[in-house]
């Protein structure tokens, strides 16, 4: 009997995993693929308009209008994500998923942990809960990061409207850096530092890890999971966004195109994007305001 009941809360989990999966590329891909045909077309790219907007107020206010205005833009694809990073909290086994990703510093891994996540296209906020899950049930430090940065990073469509809306060298250039610092810079990082950054204990061992027992377990375990990943990454994410608004605000596309020399532009520019929370696509608009005000 409890075998019959382990083996419901299994298919639970697993049509749960699948359901998120599943939920995401219906959100995601349609959309993609709209834009890229929409851009083919046009030869124009028309970024969504903001569903708030911060004109006619004050300085203080518009930080935090343009922090509920992205958060009202990402949150469905937060949602999956932080569902998926539950679902592989509650329903899958560390012990598999170490095995997947190898050994600490495999190649294999790095590669399987890129790849996997370029097709969900999140932004680097709605991926933030799968990279701790990954990273606390694997202690794999390269191919988390590797989720984490690929998401983005590799993001298909994304790729596909840089190669329709800039020249070909930057297109390219823009996809090796990508590709160096999914599969290369982050196996680097894991093998310099994933002995000393390791992620909190689990809540078991993993060789003592069971799948829950029951319909009723399941759900409570994915309710359980899910309050615990949105307490662990809502609360930054939130104060990251606003951060980023802060900063946004005070320096504007115009102030970076404006520093004198190429290479100062460049160094001010990549420094000034690493804090800044942008959803999917919207590094495009920003980069061809930056090239029509005159930065390289």
């Amino acid at each position: 009997m409890q075998i019959r009941a382990r083996s419901l809360g299994a298919w639970f989990g697993l049509l749960v995993l699948a359901a998120s999966l599943v939920g995401l590329f219906a959100l995601k891909w349609p959309g993609a693929m709209s834009k890229i045909a929409a851009t083919r077309t046009t030869g124009a790219f028309v970024s969504r308009p903001e569903p708030l907007s911060d004109q006619g107020h004050g300085a203080w206010a518009r930080p935090l209008i343009r922090t509920v205005s992205y958060l009202a833009i990402v949150w469905p694809a937060l949602v999956f994500g932080t569902l998926i990073a539950a679902a592989v909290r509650a329903f899958v086994s560390p012990d598999w998923i170490a095995r997947l990703l190898g050994k600490t510093g495999s190649a294999r891994g790095q590669a399987a942990a890129g790849l996997a996540s370029a097709p969900l296209m999140l932004c680097s906020c709605c991926v933030a809960p799968i990279f701790t899950t990954v990273y606390e049930r694997s202690r794999r430090l390269g191919p988390s990061l590797g989720v984490m940065i690929g998401s983005p990073s590799l993001n298909v469509a994304a790729l596909a409207l840089t190669f329709l809306l800039f020249d070909l060298s930057t297109a390219i250039g823009r996809t090796l850096m990508a590709v160096f610092a999914v599969f290369l810079a982050t196996a680097v990082l894991g093998r310099l530092f994933g002995a000393q950054a390791r992620p909190e204990a689990l809540p078991v061992a993993p060789s003592t890890w069971v799948a829950p027992i029951g319909l009723a377990g399941a759900a409570r375990r994915l309710v359980r999971e899910v309050l615990w990943v949105t307490a662990r990454t809502l609360p930054l994410i939130v104060v990251g966004v606003l951060l980023s608004s802060v900063l946004l605000g005070a320096i504007g596309p115009q102030a970076l195109s404006s520093a004198g020399g190429r290479v100062a532009t460049i160094a001010i520019v990549a420094l000034v994007a690493v804090p800044l929370a942008l959803p999917t696509f919207f590094e495009i608009p920003l980069a061809i305001a930056l090239v029509g005000a005159g930065a390289p």
